[in-house]
């Protein structure tokens, strides 16, 4: 049969142009998106923090070991562009609270299009699913500060696109919240703690000083009363150390942080989170309440003030994630502090029994790179204050949630 030379060329030049067309796309999807090289990985070999993603599954995960599987630190990694529209956002979630509702008072909306890239593994999205499979009929708590109410709040916007949660319990200051998925019998808790240890605040002339009394081996009542019955406790702290406080140890008075009384000694916020943690690890890990719980811990946040405070001035306003050498220069303290709560885990990890379970979740480098992540100027402010410390909704905070989910799903 004869077939034409007209006919020939017809195919073979769409067939030519497509080809080019797909390489050069290829080309461009590898390399076009990622914006941050960093010169040196901040974070160190752990091998407590660190799980297996297999190649031909991303949502299965299991614990380092295999030798068929490659090895992936999720906490090592960059922030790499990704166009993809979050799990939900300001309209889907009826939870959302105004205070991080950052698109709806005006933020741009470019700090939502980035993607946490380990560095030698892909690891899944938020899967609201599989994330509510794991914990049915089980309960799950955040215990700390505002930041720990941030990622609770992130969970329940991200669980809610699955199945509408109903509010079982929330004090006047939404210090302590209690919601239940019926569907899946899950409960989720948030309990209020500035230091996980005890801390009372001054009063001076009947006004309250903005100043504690913490007591550095004093667990709080406040969360260490109600752990019987609770699955998953996601701990942190940090934040509320960075004032003036006085510290105490067997009810002495020892030292303080930030004081201007030379008969004592500042001993820094460093010190007294690392020995709070201390204390509150080595109450879980005797604890008879918690020998069925899992205890993940959390590791320090950074807030990205510049050019001042909460109360003088200080703002956030970057656009984009911040390069390694700039976090280093703005927040060299809050990697001590983080390297301090790394050591303390690793001291509890290895002294408690093999059925006592204690998990690393730590965030600390992929939110310090995240300066363009606060609400900063775009909240209901008062006085003109700008909030560097929290995160909006949605946000690089979801990121926390997202390695919960595989390191509970392990």
């Amino acid at each position: 049969m004869l077939i034409k030379k007209s006919t020939i060329c017809s195919f073979i030049l769409p067939s030519l142009i497509l080809c080019t067309v797909i390489v050069l796309h290829n080309l461009n999807k590898s390399n076009s998106f990622t914006s941050i090289t960093p010169k040196q990985s901040l974070i160190k070999h752990n091998q407590s923090a660190i799980y297996q993603v297999t190649k031909d599954n991303s949502q299965h995960v299991s614990k380092l070991g295999s030798n068929e599987e490659k090895a992936c630190d999720l906490f090592v990694g960059k922030w790499i562009r990704d166009f993809r529209e979050s799990n939900y956002n300001n309209w889907t979630c009826p939870t959302l609270p105004t205070l991080k509702n950052c698109l709806k008072h005006g933020k741009d909306s470019d700090y939502i299009y980035w993607r946490w890239k380990p560095d030698n593994c892909e690891f899944p999205r938020f899967d609201s699913s599989m994330f509510l499979r794991t914990v049915q009929r089980r309960k799950l708590a955040f215990i700390g500060d505002s930041l720990a109410r941030n990622q609770m709040e992130s969970l329940l916007c991200l669980l809610s696109q699955l199945e509408t949660p109903v509010n079982k319990q929330r004090d006047a200051d939404d210090k302590f919240q209690t919601w239940y998925f019926p569907s899946h019998d899950f409960t989720l808790m948030v309990m209020w703690t500035e230091f996980l240890v005890v801390g009372n605040e001054r009063i001076v002339n009947g006004t309250a000083s903005n100043a504690f009394d913490i007591h550095l081996d004093k667990v709080n009542g406040n969360w260490s009363d109600k752990l019987e019955g609770i699955h998953y406790a996601i701990i942190s702290s940090g934040n509320w150390f960075f004032r003036t406080n006085y510290l105490y140890k067997g009810g002495n008075l020892i030292g303080c942080i930030y004081c201007r009384d030379s008969n004592l000694t500042d001993y820094g916020p460093v010190y007294a989170i690392k020995n709070a943690l201390s204390t509150s690890l080595e109450f879980i890990s005797k604890s008879k309440e918690c020998e069925e719980m899992v205890t993940v811990l959390r590791t320090y946040t950074p807030s990205h003030f510049e050019h001042g405070s909460w109360f003088n001035g200080g703002y956030c306003n970057r656009t984009q994630p911040l390069s390694e050498s700039e976090v280093m220069s703005l927040n060299g303290h809050a990697w001590r502090i983080r390297e301090s709560q790394v050591e303390e885990f690793g001291k509890i990890v290895q002294s408690v029994e093999k059925k006592k379970k204690f998990v690393l979740l730590d965030v600390s480098k992929a939110m310090m790179l995240r300066a363009d992540g606060h609400p900063g100027s775009h909240w209901p402010r008062i006085r003109d204050i700008s909030d560097c410390l929290h995160w909006c909704l949605p946000g690089p905070v979801d990121l926390w949630n997202e390695l919960l989910m595989v390191i509970l799903n392990k």
